[in-house]
C-alpha cells in the first residue's frame, strides 16, 4: 500500500511514538504535531489517514482543522492547542486558537 505523507512526517511520527512523545497520550493520538516553534505543524486527519505538513496561519491550516472539528474532533483538537499554549507560551497556540474560532472552525 503506497502511502501519501512524506519520510519525514512518517519519520516524526514514528518518533512520537516512543516514550514521552507528542504523539499519542494513553493511547489517544494527537491531531496537531507542532513545528518550528509553532509556525508549522503536521496536522494528523484520522478520517482519511493523511499527515499534513501546513503553516498555523494558512487557510488550508484553518480548512483542515475546520474539516476535523466536522467530523467531530473539535474539542479534543481545543483541547490540545490549549495545552500547547500552556506548554509553550511563545509559540503563539492561543492565538492560533483565537484564529481558528474567529472562522468559526469549532461551531456546530
Amino acid at each position: 500500500m503506497a502511502s501519501n505523507t512524506s519520510k519525514t512526517a512518517r519519520a516524526s511520527v514514528r518518533a512520537g511514538q516512543g516514550a514521552g512523545g507528542a504523539l499519542s497520550v494513553l493511547g489517544e493520538y494527537k491531531y496537531v504535531i507542532p513545528l518550528a516553534n509553532g509556525r508549522f505543524a503536521y496536522v494528523r486527519n484520522l478520517t482519511n489517514g493523511k499527515t499534513a505538513h501546513l503553516k498555523t496561519d494558512s487557510d488550508a491550516f484553518v480548512e483542515e482543522i475546520r474539516a476535523l472539528s466536522a467530523a467531530g474532533h473539535g474539542a479534543k483538537i481545543r483541547a490540545e492547542l490549549s495545552a500547547l499554549e500552556e506548554a509553550n507560551p511563545a509559540h503563539g497556540w492561543g492565538a492560533t486558537e483565537k484564529r481558528l474560532v474567529d472562522a468559526g472552525v469549532f461551531e456546530g
